[in-house]
């Protein structure tokens, strides 16, 4: 298996678990303080939330709104990578209406069920849930209007691919906006922990980085519309709900332990200033 294979096993395992789905008691299994933190750093708004069905809100793992102040129109296609439990493909498929079409494509089955399941709960019928890899999309060359993504791309080990596929699968003058984490000066004990590879930080690039990629993929246009810097106790927050339960795989390579309990505190402190997000929009000539 490559390197790039075994990170995306790493990664689709962690939001696989990372899922929430109801107890044997009959609650969801996801301790309340995890329920909606991203979210509600991300920039929703509380009627876009409240149309939305409950597990679409609560297994969101964004870190920022790609719709928000988006141009999509009715009766356009958007393309969501990376669409996890279904929040943006759902708020997408409602702005482009009857007459527009929202497709998601995800790899990790857990998440494309949770999706389904949401969908259906929505009772709309003009979206569409694939499986594959953003870094080779399930979707035809250009054929949607709008690519959104939240939060994912600084999770493919293969970036450039990624920038290239979307500029693919764009109509002529089709654009792109994405929420996405960057980085700099990331200590090196951030960089070599899967786990926080996996809660969006140490797999991610920095700004100037990810910009000139999609000029690099052909795209036009390309500048960041709006950054979300966040403060330690976001960056706390943060880590924790994105993948509950990591703790252990956080301690090994941080210095921490099971009785350990301010590790997410002091990793968050040492990422003050070199962690946020930005929303990123780029055209296709």
């Amino acid at each position: 298996m490559s390197d790039q294979s075994q990170i995306r096993e790493s990664v689709s395992d962690a939001y696989a678990k990372a899922v929430c789905t109801p107890s044997e008691e009959g609650g969801p299994c996801c301790a309340p303080v995890q329920k909606g933190v991203v979210v509600k750093l991300a920039g929703y708004t509380q009627d876009e939330l409240a149309a939305l069905p409950t597990e679409a809100v609560v297994n969101s793992f964004g870190c920022g709104n790609p719709l928000a102040f988006s141009e999509i129109k009715d009766g356009e296609t958007v393309l969501d990578l990376g669409s996890g439990a279904g929040i943006d493909v759902l708020l997408a498929a409602k702005k482009v209406g009857p007459n527009g079409r929202a497709i998601g494509v995800d790899m990790t089955d857990e998440m494309i069920a949770k999706a389904q399941e949401n969908i259906a709960a929505s009772g709309m019928d003009n979206i569409e849930i694939r499986k594959g890899i953003i870094e080779k999309l399930p979707v035809d060359s250009n054929s949607v209007d709008w690519v959104i993504s939240n939060c994912v791309i600084n999770l493919s080990p293969e970036k450039p691919r990624v920038f290239a596929e979307i500029a693919r699968v764009l109509k002529p003058g089709g654009r792109m906006l994405v929420s996405d984490i960057v980085v700099r000066d990331l200590p090196d004990e951030i960089k070599k922990s899967q786990a926080l590879y996996n809660s969006c930080v140490s797999g991610a690039v920095n700004e100037e980085e990810y910009l000139e990629g999609l000029r690099q993929a052909g795209l036009t246009d390309v500048e960041v519309r709006e950054r979300i810097h966040y403060d330690a106790l976001q960056l706390e927050g943060f880590i924790a709900s994105e993948l509950p339960g990591n703790k252990e795989a956080l301690g090994a390579c941080c210095g921490g332990s099971d009785n350990d309990a301010p590790l997410a505190k002091r990793i968050a402190e040492s990422l003050v200033g070199k962690v946020w997000s930005a929303k990123v929009f780029a055209r296709k000539p």
